[in-house]
């Protein structure tokens, strides 16, 4: 679909709760660009990476973004930055990305393989890129899915590369447990620790989608000094404030993952487990998905504006300032990558 099927509650939700509530600018700063035919879809390919959202999200297309953001944002002037979607064939996905990030003079992000050599992420920083998003299919095949650790799929080796020029990671954590996992946090604290020059992005909040994800989380992570934090695809406000809490507005930014929140939903959780509810029919067959949950309400938005609506109310249980939002919406995000908007 290209843009966005904008509906009556859609203008209401933006009208009444969240054009007042944004600021003026907006960098979205975790946008995955990428053509359907790109896909890799051999199981080996696809480890640790859910169906959902290749059901509602089949592709994003530069142009498409930008009708996207022109019609859930009307009157706001959005920046984003670009990165493929590491389920696609890299070599494809990631030319296709830099292409369309020199048009329109976006940040880029390099989608790696565990063994990605140094030669190749530094031709590709040299090409235009500005960092790297290493994702957990991209580990060795021998590794289970529930076993797969941080240092797996982003190497000690990638890691001194990008400490060493100053690069940026886009880190989705992985393993079952999530934020709270000790293996993840530990490896999350020894990155900190070695590499203080890598900027280091940890996307979703961690994937604390649910409160039983966060655990005792930013007990740890409240002694890091340089982490950032994103919380891309999160409706979970609770997360949102614990981060908050912890390591305060200047290390969170705003991030989409688009094209997945152009998808109608909203979030509930149950047993420590999250639930997308869709309108009935939208997506096909989704009920062999357990993430996802089929209803017949017809009042539903699109996960873009849940995820805000999640952070402004994160932003009023913390009396958030209003140069506390525009930080989080844009400002920070603007530091990081270098952009002007």
């Amino acid at each position: 679909m290209f843009g966005v099927n904008v509906t009556d509650y859609d203008k209401k939700v933006w009208e009444e709760e969240l054009r007042d509530f944004l600021p003026e600018k907006i960098i979205d700063c975790h946008v995955h660009l990428y053509c359907e035919e790109m896909q890799r879809w051999d199981s080996e390919d696809r480890k640790g990476c859910v169906m959902w959202p290749h059901i509602v999200a089949p592709d994003l297309k530069i142009d498409d973004l930008w009708m996207s953001y022109s019609q859930m944002f009307p009157g706001k002037k959005v920046s984003a930055v670009v990165m493929g979607m590491p389920s696609c064939r890299l070599d494809e996905v990631n030319r296709y990305t830099l292409e369309c990030a020199k048009r329109d003079s976006l940040p880029a992000l390099y989608c790696t393989n565990w063994d990605s050599t140094e030669e190749e992420i530094r031709g590709a920083l040299e090409a235009g890129f500005v960092g790297i998003k290493p994702y957990l299919n991209n580990s060795p095949s021998y590794i289970p899915e529930n076993e797969v650790r941080i240092f797996d799929f982003l190497t000690h080796e990638h890691l001194r590369i990008m400490n060493d020029v100053g690069g940026i990671v886009m880190l989705h954590i992985p393993r079952a447990l999530r934020l709270r996992d000790p293996i993840n946090l530990a490896q999350m604290m020894e990155i900190e620790e070695k590499y203080p020059r890598a900027k280091v992005i940890i996307a979703h909040i961690g994937r604390a989608y649910a409160p039983e994800d966060i655990g005792d989380a930013f007990e740890v992570l409240k002694n890091t000094k340089n982490m950032m934090f994103d919380f891309t695809a999160n409706t979970l406000s609770e997360a949102m404030v614990a981060c908050i809490n912890a390591v305060g507005t200047s290390r969170l930014m705003f991030g989409s993952d688009m094209p997945i929140t152009k998808m109608r939903m909203y979030r509930i959780v149950e047993n420590g487990r999250y639930i997308n509810v869709v309108p009935r029919g939208a997506y096909g067959d989704v009920s062999n998905d357990s993430h996802m949950r089929e209803t017949d309400e017809t009042e539903i938005t699109t996960f873009m504006y849940e995820e805000l609506r999640a952070f402004k109310r994160c932003a009023e249980e913390l009396s958030l300032t209003r140069e506390d939002v525009e930080r989080v919406m844009w400002k920070n995000a603007a530091g990081y990558f270098g952009i002007n908007i």
